[in-house]
């Protein structure tokens, strides 16, 4: 039975635990659930308390430092005051501001702030624990940023104390403005500081304060507000630019329904009523825009480098701070950027969706004088491209490559270097902008034509180190690269990333003879208490006079090549410059369709000894179709176009004068292509003399030999009848030159001459009987011996073989009157051992010319720059 089995197995157990020996069973002890709960309680509230400790500490402790707030801070914003360099006004915020009282608020407007900033307004202390826990939680489920904590009686300290910048939302500048609400609940009532609030906030277009917005935007006091426009006007505070109605309709009018919405929620008003509000269009009532804000917007994007430019150097807020704002705008040219950009009177720009920015310093303050940082703005102190890093291409090249080269290993203009395929150290291939290969040209060359290879072999002879220091010098110090953020790399010898600001900045210092100041908008401030602050940059000898000087020489041949010139010519204006375009990545153009020749970004740096202008246009959507540029449609140009017209108008009211050349330079005439550099020797022609610069010191002294030397006869010379055709073919070898030079081929056929380049001729029709040829080589102002065949033409009728003989240099048949029988023999040998080392000089060459052709056509679609 299965009982009597189971004892049975049982009874085997025990019986086999009394052989192996009695075991004492201890028996296990359990754990305390209830213990370990009560252990993780405890650490749970050790951890709750000591966080809230902590951050009772860290709040006391930044509260304390906090500044002090007056009821003129909180109820007046003092007008900031821009001024000319001439001491003109230009500018002042918030110079119509019109207080409202409690009484003028209308309820409608109360209740549409409220709704949409601070619903517990009534019931919170100054900051609203319940609004920071449920903004905590919305900022944990749908992303950090998404959902503010703030209280209307926090906003209004930020407005009067703090900045607005989302980079200054420290938790240290939170912690004070908490105190300093708390501080401010306890003095005023609710009515009051929501009355201080409404009279505070920016509302887009230079107005502060909901009544002077009503003013603005609809042409009547606050108190007469209807519920869509109290609606509107209470969505502006949160981004007035972005929901100004003039600029911005769409948004603005989605931002006004939002408000609505919110009134409803909080049983402000019907379902009807807001129904009924939302169906208003966003431009029913609204205001004509007066012309005082469409002068404001030629300003704006100064004014915007100035704001930030203050904030950054004294940590003053000038749209609070109430200051004298000392600039250095020219008008007249900041008028002509503006209109450059914005009218249609130049008829530039393909469209309002091509964005741009144009910078204007004078080189010899560092000043900036004029600055466009976008075209079509949607209001004031919108997005300013003049400060924002842009892929500037070959403009980079004279700042990491050509300017070092010059300042550290001195090298001359001249200096040579072999263009030919080349990888950077990772393999990946180096392409020239027109995928070919030049072989040995000199540097100024290989800058004025923005050859890659060359840039790169010199890049690399310069040094990365080298590059840092001169970057540095010339205000460039932190720069961090374009291709990985970690400083000079390899391909930042070819093309890099700049703000305008910088990349005008940084040639001003070519322009002004080595010397470097930080680009500046403002001169100095004076605060509201009265104190001065001095905001003029030093200036610092950035590269020695003759790194300038000879940078500066090479970028005026830039402007005078025929491709460049064409846009950018101004007549009687001595100017150097430099183009510069980005490219698509290859996976940019496989998935948007991007055509061939198409590119993102195009930039043109231009100086004159008065001004450094550089300009970037581009588009914000890169990749949207048709959101390109291209020589096809003259986009690629557009830089050039812009920079002419402003340039021109500069150069209208200064002197233009051409650089002085330091005594550091010289300038030497040079045979062309000679490496090391030598004088041209007494036989150099004239066509192959160059003049280029050196430093002092390092100009050469040995003269070339090359053309010295006498030529000698060419080689291979055969000529055959073509009885079919009736016509003689004369054929030869390429004549290998020693050196550079123009080669022609002089035939002497019976008494006839002609003179060509190629290496064959074809003589048709020719006369009966035998032809005499004789051929001689004219290269360096020289003439070569000659090489001689002659060929019979039978007469015609006759069935026969053309008779042929070859000479390899002998010239006793053609020349037995000017020579002795030994002295031909002599030539006929020394003629025939030229025929057969330049046989073999040529076959080499052809060899390599295939070779180069081959590697040419096997380039791949990146780091092309421009021509």
């Amino acid at each position: 039975m299965p009982e009597n089995n189971e004892m049975s197995r049982v009874s085997q157990k025990k019986n086999q635990k009394k052989k192996n020996g009695t075991r004492k069973k201890v028996p296990k002890k359990k754990k305390s659930n209830k213990s370990l709960f009560k252990k993780i309680l405890i650490g749970l509230a050790a951890l709750i308390i000591l966080a809230l400790v902590s951050g009772a500490g860290l709040f006391a402790y930044y509260a304390s430092s906090a500044p002090e707030i007056s009821v003129e801070d909180i109820v007046d914003s003092p007008n900031t005051v821009y001024y000319d360099p001439d001491g003109n006004e230009i500018y002042s915020s918030g110079e119509e501001r019109e207080l409202i009282e409690a009484s003028e608020i209308p309820q409608v407007l109360v209740d549409a702030v409220l709704s949409i900033e601070d619903q517990r307004f009534y019931n919170h202390i100054g900051v609203d624990p319940i609004r920071i826990a449920g903004a905590v939680l919305a900022n944990v489920t749908d992303g950090f940023g998404s959902e503010g904590g703030s209280t209307i009686t926090q906003q209004l300290i930020k407005l009067s104390k703090f900045s607005t910048k989302k980079e200054d939302q420290t938790i240290k500048r939170k912690a004070q403005e908490a105190w300093l609400a708390l501080k401010l609940e306890q003095e005023f009532s609710k009515e009051q500081i929501l009355t201080f609030y409404i009279n505070k906030v920016y509302m887009s277009d230079n107005q502060y304060g909901m009544g002077t917005a009503s003013k603005h935007y609809f042409d009547k006091p606050a108190s007469e507000l209807e519920l869509h426009e109290a609606a509107l006007l209470a969505g502006m505070s949160q981004a007035p630019n972005a929901y100004n109605p003039y600029t911005n309709p769409e948004r603005a009018k989605e931002r006004r329904d939002t408000v609505l919405y919110m009134m409803f929620e909080n049983e402000k008003i019907s379902e009807e009523e807001m129904k009924t509000a939302r169906e208003i269009p966003i431009t029913e009532g609204l205001a004509e825009k007066d012309d005082k804000s469409a002068d404001v917007m030629v300003i704006d994007n100064y004014l915007e480098t100035v704001i930030e430019e203050v904030r950054e150097k004294t940590g003053l807020d000038p749209q609070t701070a109430g200051l004298k704002i000392y600039t250095n705008i020219d008008m007249d040219a900041q008028k002509q950027v503006y209109e450059v950009l914005n009218s249609d009177e130049y008829n530039i720009f393909p469209n309002d969706e091509m964005q741009t920015a144009v910078t204007v310093v004078d080189p010899k303050t560092g000043q900036l004088k004029a600055i466009g940082g976008s075209r079509k703005a949607e209001g004031q102190l919108s997005f300013n491209h003049a400060s924002d890093p842009k892929q500037i291409g070959s403009t980079i090249k004279p700042l990491t490559t050509y300017g070092p080269a010059i300042e550290y290993l001195k090298y001359s203009t001249h200096h040579q270097v072999v263009d030919e395929p080349t990888n950077y150290s990772t393999g990946k291939k180096i392409n020239n902008w027109d995928r070919d290969y030049e072989g040995q040209i000199s540097m100024r060359r290989a800058l004025v034509d923005s050859r890659n290879v060359p840039t790169y072999k010199i890049f690399k002879d310069v040094g990365k180190q080298n590059t840092q220091q001169f970057m540095e010098n010339i205000g460039l110090g932190n720069y961090r690269g374009k291709a990985n953020g970690e400083g000079i790399n390899e391909s930042d010898s070819i093309s890099g990333e700049l703000t305008p600001i910088e990349l005008a900045g940084s040639y001003a210092a070519f322009a002004n003879g080595g010397e470097y100041t930080e680009p500046y908008t403002v001169s100095k401030i004076v605060t509201a208490d009265g104190e001065e602050i001095d905001l003029t940059p030093s200036t610092n000898k950035a590269m020695s006079d003759y790194t300038a000087y000879m940078v500066t020489d090479m970028l005026k041949d830039v402007v005078n090549v025929e491709f460049t010139s064409q846009t950018v010519n101004i007549p009687g204006l001595i100017q150097a410059g430099k183009t510069g375009t980005s490219n698509y990545s290859a996976d940019e153009i496989a998935q948007n369709n991007i055509p061939d020749g198409a590119v993102p970004d195009s930039t043109f740096v231009g100086y004159t000894t008065n001004y450094s202008v550089a300009v970037w246009t581009g588009y914000v959507n890169r990749t949207q179709e048709g959101h390109w540029l291209s020589f096809d449609d003259g986009t690629r140009e557009i830089p050039r176009l812009v920079y002419r017209e402003v340039m021109a108008y500069l150069a209208e009211s200064v002197e233009n004068r051409d650089w002085s050349k330091p005594n550091s330079v010289v300038e030497v005439a040079v045979e062309k292509g000679s490496n090391p550099a030598a004088l041209p020797g007494p036989s150099t022609p004239s066509s192959e003399k160059v003049t280029e610069l050196f430093v002092r010191g390092t100009e050469p002294t040995k003269v070339s030999t090359t053309f010295d030397k006498d030529l000698t006869a060419p080689t291979g010379l055969t000529a055959s009848y073509d009885a079919e055709a009736d016509e003689v073919i004369i054929n030869w070898d390429a004549y290998s030159l020693e050196g550079d030079g123009d080669v022609t081929y002089e035939l002497k056929i019976g008494d006839q001459t002609a003179t060509t380049g190629d290496l064959g001729y074809v003589v048709q029709d020719p006369p009966e009987g035998t032809m005499n040829i004789t051929l001689k080589v004219k290269a360096r102002g020289k003439t070569s011996p000659g090489a001689s065949a002659s060929v019979t033409v039978p007469p015609s009728g006759e069935d026969e073989e053309s008779s042929e003989e070859e000479s390899d240099g002998d010239e006793s048949e053609s020349s037995s009157e000017e020579s002795s029988s030994s002295e031909s023999e002599s030539s006929q040998s020394s003629s025939s051992q030229s025929q057969e080392s330049s046989s073999s000089s040529s076959e080499s060459s052809a060899s390599e010319a295939q070779s180069s052709s081959s590697s040419a056509s096997e380039t791949e679609d990146e780091d092309d720059e421009d021509e």
